[in-house]
């Protein structure tokens, strides 16, 4: 059985890794990303929202680093936060949104776990993005509830992103 290697939170942040990683309790976790259709519908949200900036008060980030706790730090596929942006390199205070893209190697259990740090740190909305199925989900707490209309968009209602330009073909 492999062991991993611990490195402390000044190493984690002092580093540049490919595919960058998140950080969990000293542990380096890889993340899955690199196919096509993760890329595109990646590119899809982070260019809705950078469309749409200004009108919205949003700013998108992709691939940014956030502490969600003292000694977690997660990478979502794209980040969203109200203007004006943070200041800070490594986001502290929780986004307005977390999106989460699927590959096909995730896991049910390693999402859940993503959402749940979300969660915790106090994101109002964190969005699943499936690829493969053309699928959202919206996560309320700890539960995920399947997006059954034609838009995915937030608790509060102020952003409707349309599927069509997410998932188009």
């Amino acid at each position: 059985m492999a062991t991993a290697t611990l490195v402390t939170v000044k190493e984690y942040l002092a580093h540049t890794y490919e595919p960058d990683c998140d950080f969990i309790a000293g542990v380096l976790e890889e993340r899955n990303v690199g196919q096509k259709d993760h890329s595109k519908v990646q590119l899809r949200i982070a260019a809705w929202f950078l469309n749409r900036s200004q009108s919205l008060g949003l700013a998108s980030f992709v691939e940014i680093r956030i502490k969600v706790s003292s000694n977690r730090y997660r990478i979502p596929d794209v980040t969203v936060t109200r203007l004006p942006e943070p200041e800070e390199q490594v986001f502290t205070s929780p986004p307005y949104i977390c999106i989460e893209i699927l590959s096909p190697d995730d896991s049910f259990s390693k999402v859940q776990t993503r959402v749940h740090d979300y969660f915790l740190m106090g994101v109002e909305n964190i969005w699943i993005l499936d690829p493969q199925q053309k699928t959202a989900w919206i996560c309320k707490g700890d539960s995920m509830h399947p997006v059954t209309g034609d838009s995915i968009s937030t608790l509060d209602k102020v952003v409707s992103v349309p599927l069509k330009d997410i998932f188009q073909a």
